[in-house]
C-alpha cells in the first residue's frame, strides 16, 4: 500500500495537462480492445472470411491515413484537444453503424471500417501533438509507460468481461426476446459509447496551449526523419497482422468470443505489471534493449503459430503478441517524438508535419502488410497466408532494431 501511495503522488505531481492526457487515454484504453479485437471478431462471426476481416482492417488503415492528410486543414479551425475528443467519440459511433446495421455485407463492412479509422486516426495524431509539447524526453518513458500500463490492463479485463458476456448472452431470453450474439455486440458498442463521453469529459479539464504552424504538408525530410519514416513503416507491417490475426485465429482453431477474451487476458495480466515497471525505472538508454526484447518475442510468437497451426498454436502467438506491443511501444513512441523534436529544430517546421507523415509511413507499412496477406489468400488459401506471411513479417520485423539504434544514436 506504501508503494501505491508512492506511485500516486508521483502521479500528482505531474504537470495538470500531463495528468489531463493520462486520465484520458486510461478511459479510451477501455474501448481499444473493443476496436482491435471484437470488431474483427464481428466481421468473422458474420462472413465466415479472413479475407474479409483483412478488407475490414485495410478500409480502417485508409480512414486513419486520410485523417492525417486533413488533420492539417481542421487543425488551423479547431483545438488539438477538441479533434482528440471528436475522435474518441467518433470511434464509439462508428463501431455502433457496424454492429446496429442490417446485415454485414461487404459493402457495409468496409465503410464501417473507413469511419472506424477517421476517428481513430483523429484520436491518435491529436493525441501524439499534446503529447509532443505536454512531455519532455526524461518523462516519456514514464508516460508511455504509465499508457501502456492500462492498455494491458484493459486488455486483461475488457476482452474477458466482453468476451464472457458475448457467450453468455447468445440465447438468452429477456423482456420476452430471445437475444443474439449480435444483440451482445450491439450492448458492447452502447458500453464502448459512455466510456468514450467519460473520456471527453476527463480532456475538457486539460489547459492544452498547444502551437500550431499552418504549413504541414512537406515532402522533403531530414535524412534522420527519412530513418523514422521507414522504421514507421516497418512497425505498420507488424502492426496491421496484431490487429487483425489474433480474432481470425482464435476464431478458427480454438472457440468464440468467450475464448478469445479469456486467452487475451490471461497473456496480458503480467505484461501490465511489466510495462509500468519499466516505464517507471527504465531511462532512455535502455529504450533500445526493450525494443530488441519485443522484436525477438514478436518473431518467437509467429514461429511458433507457424510450426504447430493449431490451438496450441495460437495461445503462444497471443500471448507473444500481448507481451511484444506494449514493449514495443514503450520504446518506440519516446524514440519518435524525440526524433520529432531534433528533426523540428533543425528543419523549423511544425510537430504536426512529422505527425502526419508518420501515419503516412506506418499506413505504407500496413498496407503492404495487408496486400500481401489477400495476395496469397488469393492465390493458395487463407491458412496458407496465415501460416507463411506471419513469419515472414516477423522475420522482416528483426530488421527494425538496427535502424532504430541509429535514429536512437543520430537524435
Amino acid at each position: 500500500m506504501a508503494g501505491i501511495r508512492g506511485e500516486l503522488r508521483l502521479f500528482k505531481s505531474q504537470e495538470k495537462n500531463v495528468r489531463t492526457l493520462l486520465v484520458t487515454n486510461l478511459l479510451f484504453a477501455m474501448v481499444l480492445p473493443i476496436i482491435d479485437v471484437f470488431a474483427g471478431a464481428y466481421v468473422m462471426r458474420s462472413t465466415d472470411s479472413a479475407s474479409c476481416v483483412v478488407w475490414y482492417e485495410l478500409c480502417l488503415f485508409v480512414g486513419i491515413v486520410f485523417t492525417a492528410l486533413v488533420g492539417g486543414l481542421l487543425l488551423r479551425n479547431f483545438r488539438p484537444a477538441t479533434i482528440y475528443g471528436f475522435g474518441i467519440i467518433l470511434s464509439a459511433v462508428s463501431l455502433m453503424f457496424m454492429m446496429f446495421v442490417g446485415r454485414a455485407t461487404p459493402g457495409v463492412i468496409c465503410l464501417s471500417g473507413f469511419f472506424v479509422g477517421l476517428s481513430t486516426g483523429f484520436f491518435w495524431t491529436n493525441r501524439y501533438l499534446l503529447t509532443l509539447h505536454s512531455t519532455t524526453d526524461e518523462e516519456r518513458n514514464y508516460f508511455f509507460g504509465f499508457e501502456s500500463f492500462f492498455f494491458s490492463l484493459w486488455s486483461v479485463v475488457i476482452p474477458i468481461a466482453a468476451g464472457a458476456f458475448l457467450s453468455w448472452i447468445d440465447g438468452v431470453e429477456m423482456f420476452g426476446r430471445m437475444l443474439s450474439g449480435r444483440n451482445g455486440y450491439q450492448i458492447v458498442t452502447i458500453f464502448a459509447l459512455i466510456v468514450s463521453i467519460c473520456a471527453c469529459a476527463a480532456l475538457s479539464k486539460g489547459d492544452f496551449k498547444t502551437p500550431v504552424g499552418s504549413g504541414f504538408y512537406h515532402i522533403r525530410f531530414h535524412s534522420l526523419w527519412r530513418k523514422m519514416l521507414l522504421l514507421a513503416a516497418l512497425k505498420g507491417m507488424a502492426q496491421g497482422f496484431m490487429i487483425t490475426v489474433p480474432a481470425i485465429l482464435v476464431m478458427k482453431f480454438v472457440g468464440g468470443e468467450g475464448e478469445l477474451g479469456m486467452i487475451q487476458g490471461i497473456s496480458g495480466a503480467f505484461t501490465a505489471v511489466l510495462v509500468y515497471v519499466l516505464g517507471r525505472v527504465s531511462k532512455p538508454s535502455d529504450r533500445m534493449k526493450i525494443f530488441g526484447a519485443g522484436l525477438f518475442t514478436f518473431f518467437v510468437g509467429t514461429v511458433l503459430n507457424t510450426i504447430f497451426f493449431s490451438a496450441a498454436g495460437v495461445l503462444a502467438f497471443v500471448t507473444c503478441k500481448v507481451f511484444f506491443q506494449p514493449l514495443h511501444d514503450l520504446a518506440y513512441y519516446p524514440t519518435m517524438m524525440k526524433t520529432i523534436d531534433t528533426v523540428s529544430r533543425i528543419e523549423k517546421r511544425d510537430g504536426y508535419t512529422y505527425i502526419m507523415s508518420h501515419e503516412v509511413g506506418l499506413f505504407a507499412g500496413r498496407a503492404f502488410g495487408m496486400a500481401l496477406f489477400i495476395a496469397v489468400a488469393a492465390v493458395s488459401s487463407d491458412d496458407f497466408a496465415l501460416r507463411c506471411v506471419l513469419p515472414a513479417v516477423g522475420a522482416i520485423q528483426l530488421l527494425s532494431l538496427p535502424l532504430a539504434r541509429n535514429i536512437d544514436k543520430s537524435s
